[in-house]
């Protein structure tokens, strides 16, 4: 099948919120059993049950959060950091609601040495001087865990800036066991460290992946070596398994977004030695991130509607696992542009259904998609956040 989209990374790509380590020793506010766990209330680790993400009380949880890239480039460090803190950044996302960061992060990048893009001038990022790439990583997580945000790791490609690479492994010399050792390392190191609450275990597996074959490409067999190798170091982990590109048997579509193929957990759904801690991931974008023919249709919203339904939504309303869409974005969310419609009628299906999110991007520097910060990189874009704090109010 005919490749479905093209992003860079450096051009594309609140509810309930972390108790820091404090937070869990101390007596937590009384939350009903199965109700919806209020900001500020959430008690970790979060599990599964059914199509639901779960805390430790059994209240359920929406992951509404932003993608802030930059682990995976050159950078080897989350962009905008040239110009502000970290600190300064995180409060901002933790001010406009968001209670999760998704990070983007390559293997190069977590073996290197050194990191840039970073200004320590006048006092700023100045714990991030003359760290590691895992460092730094430490060091924002655990200021995400002290304003009780929650982190999830995605493994968005081997080599620094290689997304547009379709498998887990084979890209510089990166084998499969590289991957999974990273991940199991990973795991390791912050299982002290609730506030890092998934592991995606690799963005949009595409081109060669297939899902139930059985060979080396086999990227739901793949999930489950990485899946159980994480939970092995620690059992509280959120495993999220994206899908792939091409299509599956017994399929209904006929193409899908990179990564976003779930069709075949239907036949073959990923199985892990852990239960209840496995979580299903689509990505969702709209004709600016690539032209797909239903965007040019007059039936464009009927079209969405019966493509979320057998792409991933059947998982949802089977009650098979949660679905977290882990990217949507868009330049345009005015209702008078193709994709501003698009937007809104999937904000809206968020919020009907209740599916976690993160949205694509936090960084100005997201090409196709732009993102919640202007060219400044501290002014909010207005249009985006209203419709974004429309649906985190939408519970």
């Amino acid at each position: 099948m005919s490749r479905n989209t093209f992003r860079s990374t450096s051009g594309r790509t609140a509810l309930a919120i972390l108790f820091t380590l404090i937070a869990l020793i101390a007596p937590a506010s009384v939350v009903a059993p199965n109700s919806f766990a209020a900001t500020n209330k959430i008690t970790l680790p979060l599990s599964t049950s059914g199509n639901t993400i779960v805390d430790a009380r059994g209240s359920r949880v929406i992951l509404q959060g932003v993608n802030w890239f930059g682990f995976e480039t050159a950078n080897h460090a989350p962009h905008g950091l040239w110009i502000r803190d970290y600190k300064d950044m995180l409060k901002q996302i933790k001010q406009q609601g968001f209670n999760t960061v998704r990070l983007p992060f390559s293997l190069a990048a977590l073996k290197a040495t050194t990191t840039s893009g970073i200004d320590y001038s006048n006092g700023k990022n100045a714990a991030l001087a003359g760290k590691t790439p895992q460092q730094v990583m430490d060091i924002i997580i655990k200021e995400a865990g002290r304003l009780r945000l929650m982190v999830i790791l995605d493994n968005h490609s081997q080599a620094d800036d290689g997304f547009m690479y379709d498998l887990w492994y084979g890209q510089d010399g990166y084998t499969e066991s590289d991957w999974i050792s990273t991940w199991s390392a990973l795991a390791k190191r912050y299982a002290r460290s609730p506030q890092v609450i998934g592991a995606d275990l690799k963005n949009e597996p595409h081109g060669r992946a297939t899902w139930g074959t059985g060979g080396p490409t086999d990227w739901r067999l793949a999930a489950q070596r990485a899946g159980n190798a994480v939970l092995a170091q620690n059992p509280n982990l959120l495993v999220i398994v994206e899908g792939i590109e091409n299509l599956v048997a017994g399929g209904k579509l006929d193409r899908h977004w990179w990564g976003g193929n779930l069709e075949g957990v239907k036949r073959n759904p990923v199985k892990l030695k852990v239960t209840n801690q496995l979580v299903y991931s689509p990505h969702e974008y709209g004709p600016e991130v690539f032209a797909q023919p239903w965007f040019n249709d007059p039936n464009m919203e009927a079209i969405l509607k019966q493509r979320w339904q057998a792409g991933f939504g059947y998982i949802h309303e089977q009650k098979i696992a949660p679905v977290f869409v882990g990217e949507f974005g868009a330049k345009q969310v005015s209702a008078d542009t193709v994709e501003g419609r698009w937007f809104a009628q999937f904000t809206d299906y968020l919020a009907r259904t209740g599916m976690s999110w993160t949205f694509w991007a936090w960084n100005p520097n997201s090409g196709d998609t732009g993102g919640i910060l202007q060219d400044d990189w501290i002014t909010i874009n207005k249009s985006k956040m209203n419709d974004l704090t429309e649906l985190i109010q939408r519970k």
